[in-house]
């Protein structure tokens, strides 16, 4: 049975895993997530994307039990696949949003890293608690969370592996909404649904351009950004959105 699917509506993909009872995320899943990530890149009516864990856990972290019969040689083999599937959600070229319910812990807190927004419930729970292990993050932890929340913040999640309930997390910026249990993937549909309307161009552009920016120095980030803003004149969608606010006025573009 497959532990990930994949659930489109309204424009927006639903990457929802689903191997419960805390989508522990194991070889196969992990596998999976970078296989989704490739179909929702590639497919013309997923315009956004929600990773979603379903109402009760988004992801409590890795399969211990599958990682604790891996010696140094496998999982020098296996880390680079491991890395390689979160980065794949992290470059989905569309807008993608985790919608974070009970536990994001470890993988779980990482997999949401790799969204370009979080909502969160009320009642979640995120953190890095590799330390505890006497292990490290080995999905992006050491190298996103740092640059979303900053450095000083970073290390004090992953030296302690202290877990952090929501209202800190939205205090300290490692998720952006907070809002009840029962709403958090009404709203998480609602944000992709209402990019999914956007220009899909304008959006990757967008979305390219900050994240290779927050890689690089200030004058490479700005030649990635002009080359991206005059590249946008050759699209149908500026065309289009400049025609409709010098017709009807701003923000009333409809685009394919």
């Amino acid at each position: 049975m497959t532990t990930v699917h994949l659930e489109v509506a309204d424009g927006v993909g639903t990457i929802r895993l689903d191997r419960p009872p805390m989508n522990a995320l194991d070889i196969e899943l992990q596998d999976r997530l970078k296989d989704l990530a490739a179909e929702v890149t590639d497919r013309d009516d997923v315009r956004a994307v929600v990773l979603y864990g379903g109402e009760k856990v988004f992801a409590a972290g890795a399969d211990i039990k599958e990682m604790q019969d891996m010696d140094h040689t496998a999982m020098v083999l296996r880390s680079r696949a491991l890395q390689d599937s979160f980065t794949a959600i992290a470059r989905i070229p569309k807008p993608v949003v985790a919608a974070v319910t009970g536990y994001a812990l470890g993988g779980g807190c990482e997999l949401a890293l790799c969204a370009d927004f979080r909502i969160a419930a009320d009642d979640a729970k995120l953190g890095q608690p590799e330390i505890l292990l006497g292990l490290i993050p080995g999905a992006g932890g050491t190298q996103r969370l740092p640059r979303l929340i900053g450095p000083s913040k970073a290390k004090d999640l992953i030296f302690t592996g202290r877990q952090v309930k929501a209202a800190e997390a939205l205090a300290i910026g490692l998720v952006d909404r907070v809002v009840p249990a029962a709403e958090v993937y009404t709203e998480a549909h609602a944000w992709a649904a209402r990019l999914a309307k956007g220009p899909a161009l304008a959006l990757r552009a967008a979305k390219e351009a900050v994240d290779q920016g927050l890689e690089a120095d200030i004058d490479t980030g700005l030649a990635v950004e002009r080359t991206w803003f005059a590249g946008l004149f050759a699209t149908e969608d500026r065309e289009r959105g400049m025609r409709s606010f010098v017709q009807d006025g701003p923000g009333k573009a409809k685009f394919l």
